[in-house]
């Protein structure tokens, strides 16, 4: 059966912990959004939907002729994200969620989740290291109600603890699942690298 994904970029949020958007900032001459953006295996999705507070964001998704979609409530959460983007996508069987602040993260990392959830398409996928569970994240569409429930700031984590037993995870270096939170992430980052 040829199975039908779907992928929400998810670049809403306030970034209150940064202090400005955090996802103009810059790593090696290439902004976070964009790094995220071209973190995106095009050819595994048949829709990809970034949806973004910003105009900016909404203009740089349409140059990759992904689908840009705006939140006008980031103030409601990652909920919101997730059901704005989610509702574009319900009639595919599985829906990736990946975030924007994973500089290092690789296309081809996605692209592997992708074939490795193509193989056990009940489960929810996630990129690991050491065991500990990362981003992104693939939900098959028997867990889209459940996702489409959530409220303020709880996200896919919240499902995810409630179906521990349906979850495959695929190990790759720790580096790609940083994470920048902070300014302060961003300039340790930027040494490293």
């Amino acid at each position: 059966m040829d199975l039908k994904l779907g992928c929400v970029v998810m670049a809403a949020g306030n970034a209150r912990r940064f202090g400005e958007n955090k996802l103009a900032a810059e790593l090696q001459g290439r902004s976070l959004i964009r790094r995220a953006l071209e973190a995106v295996p095009t050819g595994e999705f048949d829709r990809v939907v970034v949806v973004t507070q910003y105009p900016e964001i909404m203009t740089l998704a349409e140059e990759f002729y992904f689908t840009a979609l705006r939140n006008p409530h980031p103030d409601y959460g990652i909920s919101h994200t997730i059901s704005l983007g989610l509702k574009e996508l319900l009639d595919c069987h599985g829906v990736l969620f990946l975030v924007s602040d994973q500089p290092l993260l690789r296309q081809e990392s996605v692209a592997d989740l992708v074939q490795f959830w193509k193989a056990r398409p009940d489960k929810i996928a996630a990129l690991a290291h050491s065991g500990v569970r990362g981003n992104p994240c693939l939900f098959p569409a028997r867990f889209f109600p459940e996702l489409l429930a959530l409220e303020e700031d709880h996200g896919g984590n919240t499902v995810i603890r409630r179906h521990e037993e349906d979850l495959v995870l695929l190990e790759i270096p720790a580096e790609e699942l940083t994470d920048v939170d902070t300014p302060e992430a961003m300039q340790k980052l930027k040494q490293e690298v």
